[in-house]
């Protein structure tokens, strides 16, 4: 089995967006950058003084203290959630690394948490048995060769065409890369942003990047937003899930509440059956669902947070089988139905609505008699083959929660 397979076989995974900014409340490193995009907005005092917020910004890291960081916890939860693996953003767009680059002393092990916080997690859910990816920012917004000192930075762009400057921020860009591909274990992933560093304006060398990478870790897989080519292994749809069946490997990366880490109390999230159809509806059109969270200021994940993973695992504990190493099934959808397929053994999974009982009966093409029809969770099922359609009649009156599957081995 290739290293790919194994991938599509996890299913779920969980994306973790985490660094100084989260002291601010913001998206991200976006309000670094000016453009007239709401997500770009500085806060209301800095709006009319961009020199002054950026130098604000950049010394957010005096006070990262993050007093309840413990990614224990963290991998816990995710693994109880039923995750097979773990993307860690090592550095954001602003380009705080969140390990101890050697390249650089914008770093968490410079702040007053003085922790190498990307090593930290990486061990942490490995030791309960999820596979690490590293999530690094292509461009970096505080290197003085992307965006070069005393130039306007309008846009998310380098601010200059020096190729001098420019060979030397590739030097270090694959420097930090390789960093992490040789101190930090086994990465499964190589999960690249900034799909707006890309040839011709802004050519890193990303096949010669993603070659070293696969011979420092043989097997590892690149994924490069937004850019295709020899260096991708998957694509990675944002916020959204493909409404058909695509030619290629592909994971919806979809965030939890409304941001990719926790701004602060009061978030809406989504439901843990949200979750749960999602993820369902996902897998059976034949990709991986990342989902993104992230702790507040302190490091503490959310008491909601917590509790939407403890929910999603006590549904995966039961019908996790029908996902994990499943492909789409024919047919793949039909209504609330959905069909995943492994070897001779098809799960039909329903979709409920909160508070909807089993239905009585649900119906799927089969063309030979099944060797047994199973409940997951439950008891075998009586059955009936009649044309080519297998009818199977579900327990009157069982409740359920979220959703449901049943397994038909041998059709």
């Amino acid at each position: 089995m290739t290293s790919l397979e194994r991938w599509q076989d996890r299913k779920f995974g969980v994306i973790i967006h985490w660094g100084a900014y989260s002291r601010l409340g913001v998206f991200e490193s976006w309000t670094l950058c000016q453009e007239d995009e709401p997500w770009c907005a500085a806060p209301e005092e800095w709006r009319d003084d961009p020199a002054g917020y950026r130098a604000f910004y950049e010394d957010l890291p005096s006070g990262f203290t993050a007093e309840s960081f413990d990614p224990k916890v963290w991998a816990a939860a995710c693994a109880g959630a039923g995750m097979r693996y773990v993307i860690f953003t090592t550095k954001h767009h602003d380009g705080f690394a969140m390990y101890d680059t050697g390249l650089s002393s914008y770093k968490v092990t410079e702040t007053p948490l003085g922790r190498d916080v990307a090593r930290e997690v990486f061990d942490a859910f490995r030791a309960e048995g999820l596979s690490a990816g590293a999530y690094f920012s292509k461009p970096d917004w505080h290197h003085p060769d992307y965006w070069a000192p005393g130039l306007p930075t309008p846009d998310r762009y380098a601010n200059h065409a020096d190729p001098v400057r420019w060979e030397r921020f590739k030097q270090f860009t694959h420097g930090q890369i390789e960093e992490l591909l040789t101190g930090y274990g086994p990465i499964d992933v190589l999960w690249l942003d900034g799909g707006w560093v890309r040839p011709p304006r802004e050519d890193l060398d990303l096949p010669a990047l993603a070659a070293r990478a696969r011979e420092l870790q043989p097997g590892i897989l690149v994924v490069d937003r937004d850019v295709h080519g020899p260096q991708e292994a998957y694509r990675t749809p944002e916020q959204h899930i493909p409404g058909e069946l695509l030619p290629y490997p592909w994971e919806s990366c979809v965030t939890l509440g409304p941001y990719w880490y926790t701004f602060g109390p009061g978030e809406p999230y989504k439901s843990v059956g949200e979750v749960v159809h999602l993820l369902c509806r996902v897998v059976a059109r034949g990709g991986n669902l990342l989902l993104g969270l992230g702790p507040d200021h302190t490091g503490a994940l959310p008491a909601e947070v917590l509790d939407r993973l403890a929910g999603i695992g006590e549904w995966m504990s039961v019908n996790g089988e029908a996902l994990y190493g499943t492909r789409p099934a024919v047919p793949r959808e039909a209504g609330s139905l959905l069909f995943t397929r492994r070897g001779d053994t098809t799960y039909a999974i329903g979709l409920l609505e909160p508070g909807e009982p089993l239905p009585a009966r649900i119906e799927l093409p089969a063309s030979d008699v099944p060797a047994s029809v199973r409940l997951l969770g439950g008891d075998l099922l009586p059955w009936k083959l009649t044309d080519g359609t297998l009818a199977i009649d579900l327990p009157p009156g069982k409740a359920a929660a979220h959703a449901f599957a049943v397994e038909v081995i041998g059709t």
